[in-house]
């Protein structure tokens, strides 16, 4: 593929003067792709499907894990595939959102260039594309694409809008990692233009029992030192699980950093979330996963996995999941003194009464 010109240009901007060529357009987000990944898949297909006359297919790695977000395809009708085999021979170009071509969260082939790469994430350089729109301080990748439509005063669709919407809310935890970043300008002027019945169903779907098992046993398995609260789930269905428990336990009074574990098939994932300002997420978890995993994020969150070249039930795993607690804690540099404590302690003298 020919490089673009370098006459500074928006994104609609390049779509619309590369139409042809970049025609079809393979939309790739990360693997097991969260709300803010599928929003900007969602909004990049629409620019360029719909705005540039681009045939475009978005797809992604893994499974599509939370109710949440499968509530989100669903009722906003996203168009997003499970990559196929032959996909990236079938598409001679290919935009990366929400992570980009370094990266280990995504299949994208190494030995090939991105046409595209929007991103909010830290690759310590600029990424392989010919076109890149990377801002480590939007707080979201749906900022990135919402700016798109409002600066080149293009119409959004009432499903897209509600998607980014739904993209910045979760990824700035409710506007609460927001702080000043463009995020919060973006969420006000998306809201008028969202379905909030829609939004108020993806936010509250049915879940299944195992959810809750799950949840559960991150609150059992919850331990307390100084101010890090830690939880290894064991195995769960989908990473995203980590995650959410990672951002649920760090609501505990107190507590400033939570770190959490997941093991999905031959790969512990984990994730760091910190209340602290100005926040060391990556660096910390980085160093956590010196020579054994890779790790990035952004703001106050970070996530990373590292493949454990053992059977589950090993005790391999417990022996890594406390490796990286270990290191957590130096890094974090608590009292030699604490000790880990329980979060939870279940008083069975109430069980079963009235």
């Amino acid at each position: 593929m020919k490089r673009a010109t370098k006459t500074p240009v928006d994104l609609v901007g390049f779509l619309s003067l590369n139409r042809k060529r970049l025609s079809p357009l393979l939309v790739l987000s990360h693997d097991y792709p969260d709300p803010d990944a599928l929003a900007s898949a969602y909004a990049l297909w629409y620019l360029a499907q719909h705005v540039s006359g681009i045939r475009t297919r978005i797809v992604y790695r893994g499974v599509i894990g939370r109710e949440e977000n499968k509530e989100m395809v669903r009722v906003l009708n996203i168009p997003v595939h499970r990559l196929r085999d032959d996909d990236f021979e079938s598409f001679r170009s290919v935009a990366l959102v929400d992570t980009e071509p370094s990266f280990d969260n995504n299949p994208f082939p190494r030995r090939r260039r991105a046409a595209i790469v929007v991103d909010q994430h830290d690759a310590g350089g600029k990424p392989k594309a010919d076109f890149a729109l990377v801002n480590v301080t939007a707080g979201a990748t749906s900022v990135l694409l919402a700016r798109e439509f409002l600066a080149n005063d293009i119409e959004i669709p009432r499903n897209i809008a509600t998607a980014l919407v739904y993209g910045i809310l979760t990824d700035t935890l409710n506007l609460h990692r927001a702080g000043q970043s463009e995020a919060q300008e973006m969420y006000m002027a998306l809201l008028p233009k969202c379905d909030l019945k829609m939004l108020a169903f993806i936010q509250n779907p049915s879940r299944p029992e195992e959810f809750f098992n799950t949840f559960a046993r991150g609150l059992l398995r919850a331990t307390i030192r100084d101010r890090l609260i830690v939880s290894h789930l064991g195995d769960v269905e989908s990473p995203e699980f980590t995650s959410q428990m990672a951002d649920f336990l760090l609501a505990c009074r107190g507590m400033e950093w939570s770190f959490c574990t997941g093991r999905v098939g031959t790969n512990l994932h984990v994730s760091l979330r910190a209340a602290t300002s100005p926040p060391r997420v990556v660096s910390i978890l980085r160093s956590v996963l010196h020579r054994i995993g890779r790790g990035g994020g952004h703001g106050h969150i970070a996530g990373g996995k590292l493949v454990v070249r053992a059977p589950l039930g090993s005790n391999k795993w417990n022996a890594l999941e406390l490796l990286l607690t270990s290191r957590l804690v130096k890094s974090l540099r608590l009292p030699a003194r604490s000790l880990f404590r329980p979060l939870v302690r279940l008083d069975h003298s109430h069980m079963g009464g009235n």
